[in-house]
């Protein structure tokens, strides 16, 4: 388990994510393990993971591919990350498959957020990168405002509120700042430290918490 919030208005967006992750030790047993959860990918563009500790790995792919591919809009980004990402997750399936169980152990998702030129109305993007299929294939959905993973649908209600508004990014920190270390005395599964980042048209500002 991890807890993934991501949560955007008409300034720009808001990402957080904690830093625990299930992983199987070279005896194929279960362990817990520390991961980073969020990736700056390029200049206007971020990525958060939840799931398996194999998402941090792909993360740090993704961005090198990126990089040699000069991307930098979200839209962009997103379109060459989806076969990239679903390719990697493939790969990672084969390997994972000898230790039982495939899932939900195995399972990974990714929040894909950044800015566009291209959607003036609608510059910051949001985009959902899961197992949407019942097969172990990526697949992937626009998330509109707000989004939650796991659903956490009080606070989802409350930030699509907030984005509604029109707020500043900082004035969003301090709620989704509590939710988390909520969740993490609450559930065992998640557990700092808490990454925390806002984009909005100048670039990505992450932080610690």
């Amino acid at each position: 388990m991890s807890q993934l919030i991501a949560c955007k208005n008409k300034n720009g967006i808001v990402l957080a994510v904690d830093s625990m992750a299930f992983d199987f030790d070279g005896s194929g047993r279960l362990v817990e393990r520390q991961v980073n959860r969020l990736f700056q990918l390029t200049a206007r563009t971020a990525i958060l993971t939840g799931g398996a500790a194999a998402g941090e790995n792909m993360c740090r792919s993704l961005k090198d591919f990126v990089a040699h591919e000069n991307l930098d809009d979200i839209e962009a980004v997103y379109n060459a990350a989806l076969p990239f990402m679903a390719s990697e997750y493939e790969q990672f399936m084969r390997k994972a498959c000898q230790y039982p169980p495939v899932d939900p152990v195995h399972q990974i998702y990714f929040i894909l957020a950044g800015y566009t030129e291209t959607d003036p109305m609608d510059p910051f993007k949001l985009f959902l990168i899961w197992t949407k299929k019942k097969l172990p294939q990526l697949d992937g959905d626009e998330i509109s405002n707000a989004f939650t993973i796991p659903r956490l649908l009080r606070l989802e209600v409350k930030l699509n509120q907030q984005a509604q508004a029109g707020g500043s990014l900082e004035d969003m920190l301090p709620g989704i700042k509590d939710h988390l270390k909520k969740q993490a005395d609450i559930h065992e599964e998640v557990a700092g430290p808490f990454k925390f980042a806002l984009i909005d048209k100048k670039g990505v500002y992450t932080m610690d918490d």
